[in-house]
């Protein structure tokens, strides 16, 4: 007989309310903490920035959302669905293959309308601790703060879909200390108009650095842009007056110029840190069993479930450069499947010894710590995998195309404007899958 457990999800982005669904459709008892006023994680759009524009003031209110006002979804609207709720269906008034944010919205309050979902969300809620319950891995306490009062609840199993966007990586480089211009990461970016005729140097080579030089490039003097990546390719880039690529920075010097490790230095008004965010957990106390190292969460099971505290403490939504929706309803599925008992987790030794394989490898093949939770380039190989857990098929192959044409696009000199340019319904009626 299956087994039904009392289980907290916090959290009610992407990732919390698909993994409401799937635990709830197993039969569990499920309660969403979120500590917004409503559901959709990063795609609620918050116009407010933080007072301290780097968010390293550990005084400051912390605004949870990074969504600027003109964001679009990375990737088409093809692959931002779950298996059985496609996103392909224009219904919330934005017609273009890749959506704004308001559409993203609608989307997930329609998907939390559909699942009954929305009524297991406490909003208003932010979770302070989740703690064991003496050694007891199925006993867990969540302290919960709502308008001040704090709460206490026993649960048995807690998911983790908290998000990794809203915590800074902030780059460090030579001089930076006695700069005098002016910081801001893209965690406080909404619009373009607080750089009109500023000089910027824009540090990162995402898709957020990617999509807001050019956005704030319209009302900048000028814009450069600053990447670590090895091939990058020094020059005014095409279609832009005002905006050129450069190498790392070298030097930040005491009059405001920034000096590039390419020979170019300019005088700058603004360095903007497009640099990424950290995996942040603050309310998680497992006495050092899990643990965050230069964005390394672990250990970590196949990105899910921690061996000594598995199944009854798991993460969903961690990995990254992967097709997102579909990776963490599978996740969501695995969990599910596993707290009810349907399947079953390898021994905590064999657990282990997978996160030390994984770690062995990244370490024999120079790849950064912090590149732990990028799936790229086994991404359907990962996904595939946790299919075949909960004994479901293989992801589409028509998914995995888009995906895959989608990167290829991206890492060519054809991305300019790709979002506008490429129409990716008649390239799927042109391959044969």
């Amino acid at each position: 007989m299956a087994r039904s457990l009392k289980v907290a999800v916090i959290g009610a982005g992407v990732s919390g309310l698909v993994a409401a669904r799937e635990l709830q459709r197993e039969g569990h008892r499920v309660v969403v903490y979120e500590k917004g006023d409503r559901l959709g994680g990063t795609w609620v759009y918050d116009p407010r920035v933080e007072s301290d524009l780097l968010s390293l003031d550990p005084n400051r209110e912390i605004v949870h959302s990074s969504t600027y006002h003109s964001l679009r979804t990375n990737f088409p609207r093809h692959i931002m669905g779950f298996s059985d709720y496609p996103c392909t269906v224009r219904k919330n008034g934005d017609p273009r293959n890749f959506p704004g944010r308001e559409e993203m919205l609608g989307f997930l309050n329609d998907f939390g309308r559909d699942f009954g979902l929305t009524e297991l969300i406490r909003f208003h809620t932010e979770v302070v601790r989740v703690e064991l319950v003496e050694l007891r891995i199925d006993e867990w306490i969540v302290e919960s703060r709502t308008s001040g009062l704090s709460s206490v609840d026993i649960f048995e199993a807690v998911v983790v879909c908290n998000g990794h966007h809203t915590e800074p990586r902030i780059a460090n480089f030579p001089g930076i200390e006695k700069w005098p211009g002016k910081q801001v990461h893209s965690h406080n970016y909404r619009v373009a108009e607080p750089f009109r005729n500023q000089v910027v140097v824009m540090i990162g080579a995402g898709y957020s650095a990617n999509d807001i030089s050019r956005e704030i490039a319209e009302v900048a003097k000028e814009v450069h842009l600053s990447s670590r990546a090895s091939d990058v390719k020094i020059s005014k880039l095409d279609s832009y007056d005002n905006i050129w690529q450069h190498s790392k920075i070298d030097y930040a010097y005491e009059d405001g110029t920034v000096a590039f490790e390419d020979g170019c230095s300019v005088k700058a008004d603004i360095i903007f840190h497009c640099t990424g965010y950290k995996y942040h957990v603050p309310f998680l106390k497992t006495n050092g069993i899990v643990t965050i190292d230069d964005n390394r969460v672990g250990p970590l099971y196949k990105h899910v479930f921690p061996p000594q505290l598995g199944p009854f403490l798991s993460f969903v939504g961690l990995p990254f450069r992967i097709i997102i929706f579909g990776m963490v309803e599978l996740q969501s599925k695995w969990i599910a499947h596993v707290l009810s008992g349907k399947v079953s987790l390898p021994s905590k030794e064999e657990m282990l010894a997978d996160v030390e394989q994984l770690y062995r490898h990244m370490e024999e093949s120079r790849i950064p710590k912090h590149f732990t939770h990028q799936i790229h380039p086994n991404q359907n190989e990962y996904m595939d995998w946790l299919a075949a857990q909960v004994g479901i098929p293989p992801v589409e192959e028509k998914i995995k195309k888009i995906y895959a044409q989608h990167w290829e696009i991206v890492h060519s000199s054809q991305v300019e404007g790709y979002k506008d340019r490429w129409d990716v319904d008649d390239w799927i009626s042109s391959q044969a899958f």
